[in-house]
């Protein structure tokens, strides 16, 4: 197939290379390969195939099925020697090598005569630390989201991971060893990923991020959820949090060059972004709130999931009836104000954000090492609605390292290594609650996003460090008792609650909850 895009003789194979590689993994009766195909030929094959349909601005919208989140609970690592002794199974759901095998050969056999994408990609800004990857899926639309994920290589490499996407495939739990017919297995001895019977596209991206934080440790690099920007000073800020608690909207600031929006390394050398893209929340998006991204999200190739595109081909981003987790995926150059190269020096701060729940959290707090090492162990959050398969409204939760679900050791590894890191560079640590204030989910309000980004502003200026400090009584962090363009009412959530008895019995149940979190860890 003829290429649109701009790539050199080494990132094109020929067609017998590929079909001789594709054999040697086990895909030998295939009918039609598009290897390594641009972004306009996968945008026209996605919409001949019927896959998707175009809008006015010439991005892509698709929709995912009955799987419009990750599916936590059909993810499997095989346990094996690479695995046996370093994963942390008290999370991790094992798969025996049989069953993966066997998964692996019925998956093959069932592409039998089908067409495939494949897309040779790496992880890894850093090519100290870059993992070349390989993408095999049935769905071009889901090519091409890889495309705008992951990185383009300068030449090829074999693949240290492969990842097998079949969504048209079921697992059957008798022959597989699954919950359901939907799978997602890694094999971290073969570098291996196999993923049936959902569409998700999410699915894929954190395979890649899962395979990092194995890996990673074990070269001294931390592998991190969270988002990077730099300052025009060359202040380097990293932003930790679940999905859903505005990592990609706080990180994308016009007065600050994106680095990454998900997930980055942090090396002796600095930090690296492991994706070449972004994959935003959609839902309320709008020019006014998001400029940026509302404009990464209308343009030609960008991905639009799960997104209501209405009579006049245009996306309508406030409906949420089919799933409340509605993404959008672009490539990080479609924004602006953006660092190519993926890297960046040693932070100088790191903001952890929140979405408090329960209300009692104030909008900002400075934690001191010992209490960021807390937070980060413990990940308190809430799981926003849609974000995971069951999820229909805000359920308080505590993540660990903010990425339980993609960790495959224990935290204490991470903790070790982000301590380490901090204490060594004396890198400053704040804590944003993103979440609720005035009351609990349901009774008070979310937090403004005109608030936070002054916050967020307030603790990379050095404001904060300035401001007059109280010490909560419960949770014992330092609080500024006042910031310019904040009302000090707001600083104090128990002077936004009408009912000071309810706040502080509230508080005192998440001051519990978090000792609880961190002594299962202990």
């Amino acid at each position: 197939m003829h290429d649109m895009s701009p790539l050199n003789d080494l990132t094109r194979p020929n067609d017998a290379q590929i079909r001789e590689e594709l054999a040697a993994f086990g895909l030998r009766w295939i009918n039609t390969i598009s290897w390594n195909a641009g972004v306009a030929e996968l945008f026209r094959m996605a919409l001949a195939k019927g896959e998707a349909q175009v809008t006015a601005s010439g991005a892509l919208a698709v929709t995912t099925g009955t799987h419009t989140g990750r599916s936590p609970k059909d993810k499997f690592i095989v346990r094996n020697d690479a695995s046996a002794d370093t994963v942390w199974w008290e999370v991790n759901t094992e798969m025996t090598q049989a069953h993966f095998n066997c998964l692996k050969s019925d998956m093959l056999e069932h592409m039998w005569l089908k067409d495939i994408q494949v897309q040779d990609l790496v992880a890894g800004a850093d090519p100290a630390h870059a993992m070349p990857t390989r993408i095999i899926t049935e769905h071009a639309w889901q090519a091409l989201f890889m495309r705008h994920l992951l990185r383009q290589p300068e030449a090829i490499a074999a693949p240290q991971l492969t990842i097998l996407c079949l969504p048209s495939f079921r697992a059957d739990p008798n022959r597989h060893g699954t919950r359901g017919s939907t799978v997602i297995a890694l094999d971290l001895q073969q570098g291996l990923v196999l993923i049936g019977g959902t569409q998700y596209a999410g699915e894929m991206k954190k395979a890649v991020f899962t395979v990092m934080n194995h890996h990673l440790p074990s070269r001294g690099v931390l592998p991190m959820h969270c988002s990077a920007n730099v300052g025009r000073s060359g202040d380097t800020a990293l932003f930790f949090g679940l999905s859903g608690t505005g990592k990609t909207t706080l990180s994308t600031d016009p007065d600050r060059t994106l680095v990454g929006d998900d997930e980055h390394g942090w090396s002796s050398d600095g930090i690296f972004n492991i994706e070449g893209g972004c994959y935003a929340k959609a839902i309320s998006l709008s020019a006014e709130r998001e400029p940026d991204i509302f404009a990464a999200a209308n343009r030609f190739g960008s991905v639009l999931e799960n997104i209501t595109i209405n009579a006049d081909a245009i996306p309508d981003f406030n409906d949420g009836s089919r799933t409340e987790n509605t993404r959008v995926a672009y490539p990080i150059a479609a924004i602006a104000n953006s660092k190519s190269d993926g890297c960046a020096a040693t932070p100088s701060a790191i903001v952890m954000l929140t979405a408090d729940a329960f209300g009692v959290l104030p909008p900002v707090v400075r934690l001191s090492p010992e209490q960021a090492m807390q937070h980060y162990m413990a990940g308190y959050t809430a799981k926003l609605a849609g974000t995971e398969c069951g999820i229909a409204e805000p359920q308080a939760t505590f993540s660990a390292c903010f990425g339980a679900p993609f960790l495959t050791r224990h935290p204490s590894v991470y903790g070790a290594l982000l301590r380490d890191l901090m204490r060594k560079h004396k890198v400053p640590c704040y804590l944003v609650n993103t979440g609720w204030t005035g009351g609990a989910h349901g009774t008070g309000q979310r937090m403004p996003l005109a608030v936070t980004r002054r916050l967020v502003t307030a603790a990379l200026s050095g404001a904060i460090d300035a401001a007059p400090l109280r010490m909560d009584p419960t949770f014992g962090f330092d609080v500024p008792v006042r910031l310019p363009g904040i009302p000090e009412q707001m600083l104090d959530p128990r002077r936004t609650w009408t009912d000071t008895s309810a706040y502080d019995a509230a508080a005192e149940n998440l001051k519990q909850r978090f000792d609880a979190a961190l002594a299962k860890l202990s």
